[in-house]
């Protein structure tokens, strides 16, 4: 004695549901992503184990010398923290797409660096901060 049954199990899915909570979850990264740096500096940061392919024209250092003295230069050319930015106006002037590297000693306070990413931010360079390889 074979019994039949009325209704027939379905093995579909719906998926509605799961494309609203993707909808969602894209929202809220959206809102949140635009919430959590709205004033930081664009810098390209290479990775450390391989070269990045920009042309350098002009290089950047800080040397830390102890106790909140530090040595600026510009092409390996000694200048002091105001004749910084004349320099790479001057060295810059012509280029079309301006890139500036900016080489600091590991014991350089963020504020030394965040000097140098201003003036790069007040005049439109690109700025890269160097690594040393892996």
């Amino acid at each position: 004695m074979a019994l039949k049954r009325n209704s027939k199990i379905t093995s579909s899915f719906s998926m509605a549901s799961m494309t609203d909570i993707v909808f969602l979850l894209l929202i809220f990264f959206m809102v949140t992503s635009t919430l959590i740096n709205p004033n930081a500096l664009q810098l390209l940061l290479p990775k450390s184990n391989s070269q990045t392919s920009l042309k350098q024209k002009v290089s950047v250092s800080i040397k830390h010398l102890g106790q909140d003295k530090y040595e600026y230069y510009v092409n390996k050319k000694h200048v002091t923290v105001n004749e910084i930015e004349q320099n790479l106006q001057v060295l810059l002037r012509n280029t079309e797409d301006p890139v500036v590297s900016l080489y600091v000693d590991e014991t350089i306070p963020v504020s030394q660096v965040v000097k140098l990413m201003n003036i790069a931010t007040r005049n439109r360079f690109r700025m890269i901060l160097a690594a040393k390889p892996e």
